[in-house]
């Protein structure tokens, strides 16, 4: 499946050019009162509320993809864990470039880990991403992003990938400077998912997708997932010895080589095997 939360918060099955709304199927959500549980509570249900999806698809109004606002298809997650230097090329054109090291020694993953970015940095793609700090360099950078579907700690590589609800592209945008990378990278806008979540199913192996952004039409960044250093597998159980990872939690698998500048008015235009396109516009803040 391809679901993903378009205009006014509604719920919607993505087939070919359409979205399917399904928002009815939310009613058959549990109830919750405060103190509210942490995770996402449709990404917690997608597997018990799949037979009430294909039910919906029957009377859903559809509606052409282009004439929506897509949201993140992950409404509440409790976290989004990122990975640094996640690819060998990356971490060579980071170490040479003194507009991205600052003089600092970049360190590798291995050396360094994960961090957190603020979930108040989150949006979809038709929200779109605002430099607010125009005085400092602000980079692009496209990755495999991961959504977990069930709870887990301590979790075993071999068995990290039965934790997935699927996958989406994620756009991880950074102001460059000395300044620790939870701070850098978690300006509001500055974690874009989208355009859709595809179930883990449909997916299949997340070590092997083509990906590539185009700003303005100029090809910038283009690889493919196996040439991760921390494969998801690998990010999933080393992310789960420090966090109990939750449904709706969400982890940015890392970028490759080729990151640079982006400015108000670009288009940041993103793709990836198995789920598809999608159109970021940047704007300042006064727009």
């Amino acid at each position: 499946m391809k679901i993903c939360r378009f205009n006014e918060n509604r719920l919607g099955l993505v087939e070919g050019d359409e979205i399917l709304d399904v928002t009815s199927v939310a009613d058959s959500l549990p109830p919750v009162h405060w103190p509210l549980p942490r995770g996402d509570m449709l990404i917690e249900n997608l597997e018990r509320l799949r037979p009430a999806f294909e039910a919906a698809k029957v009377t859903a109004q559809r509606h052409a993809v282009v004439d929506v606002e897509l949201l993140s298809p992950v409404a509440n997650p409790g976290k989004i864990i990122a990975a640094p230097v996640n690819y060998k090329l990356h971490l060579d054109e980071s170490r040479a470039d003194e507009g991205i090291h600052f003089g600092s020694h970049v360190k590798t993953i291995e050396e360094c880990g994960v961090f957190l970015k603020a979930t108040s940095s989150l949006v979809g793609p038709s929200e779109g991403v605002v430099i607010s700090m125009p005085e400092r360099r602000t980079d692009h950078e496209i990755e495999l992003a991961v959504v977990i579907g069930r709870r887990g700690r301590n979790i075993s590589e071999a068995d990290a990938l039965d934790y997935v609800a699927g996958y989406a592209i994620g756009l991880d945008i950074t102001i460059r400077g000395p300044e620790e990378r939870s701070y850098r990278k978690s300006l509001d806008t500055f974690s874009v998912l989208g355009p859709w979540l595809v179930t883990a199913d449909e997916f299949g192996n997340p070590s092997n997708a083509d990906f590539e952004i185009k700003i303005n039409g100029e090809s910038r960044q283009k690889a493919n997932t196996r040439d991760l250093i921390f494969d998801a597998r690998k990010l999933i159980a080393y992310a789960a010895q420090a966090y109990t990872l939750e449904p709706g939690d969400i982890i940015m698998t890392g970028t490759p080589e080729g990151v640079s500048s982006i400015f108000p008015g670009d288009v940041m235009k993103c793709w990836m095997d198995r789920i598809g396109t999608m159109d970021v516009k940047i704007r300042g803040n006064e727009g």
